[in-house]
């Protein structure tokens, strides 16, 4: 059972949850979807809402699925299924079933999908997308993560929804 709660009332700093717990960013509908591993983000405040900022590559098949959806969700599972959050992160939708390699239970979430083993869910809508550029990196180290020029693309989604697990 999940109870919704502010985003400001979370017991966890969500910078720790990214990058040392990660998560699941998942977009398209109950029919339909896919999820991938992320471990970069950022949540805060931006144009007077609040919003959390994904990054996909292009080639990524979760951005077919982000291209095309309104709502997408992070879920988070507090560490303790780092073996499926890798198999997610290192395998792509297009080739595996990640559902079913995992065990995840898919639900639905507003207008969009998570997992009933997760702890947290954040559910955004989709308000903004930039492409990364180059020409907009002041860090020479920053251009180590884009051997292939396979730069990000940048999307913002307002908050409107944050599920705790009772």
């Amino acid at each position: 059972m999940f109870k919704e709660i502010n985003i400001r009332d979370l017991k966890k700093s969500p910078v720790s949850m990214l990058a040392d717990e990660w998560a699941l960013l998942t977009a398209g509908d109950e029919n339909k979807f896919n999820t991938m591993t992320v471990s970069w983000g950022a949540v805060g405040e931006l144009w007077g809402k609040d919003v959390v900022i994904c990054f996909v590559r292009p080639q990524r098949y979760t951005y077919e699925f982000l291209e095309n959806s309104d709502t997408f969700t992070l879920t988070f599972f507090g560490g303790e299924y780092k073996k499926e959050l890798g198999f997610c992160g290192s395998k792509s939708g297009r080739d595996f079933d990640k559902v079913k390699e995992t065990g995840f239970v898919p639900m639905k979430t507003g207008d969009g999908i998570s997992f009933e083993q997760a702890e947290t869910v954040i559910v955004c809508k989709k308000i903004a997308f930039q492409d990364m550029s180059p020409n907009g990196f002041l860090s020479d180290d920053i251009m180590s993560n884009y051997g292939n020029n396979d730069y990000h693309r940048t999307y913002v989604g307002e908050i409107e929804k944050v599920l705790v697990k009772e």
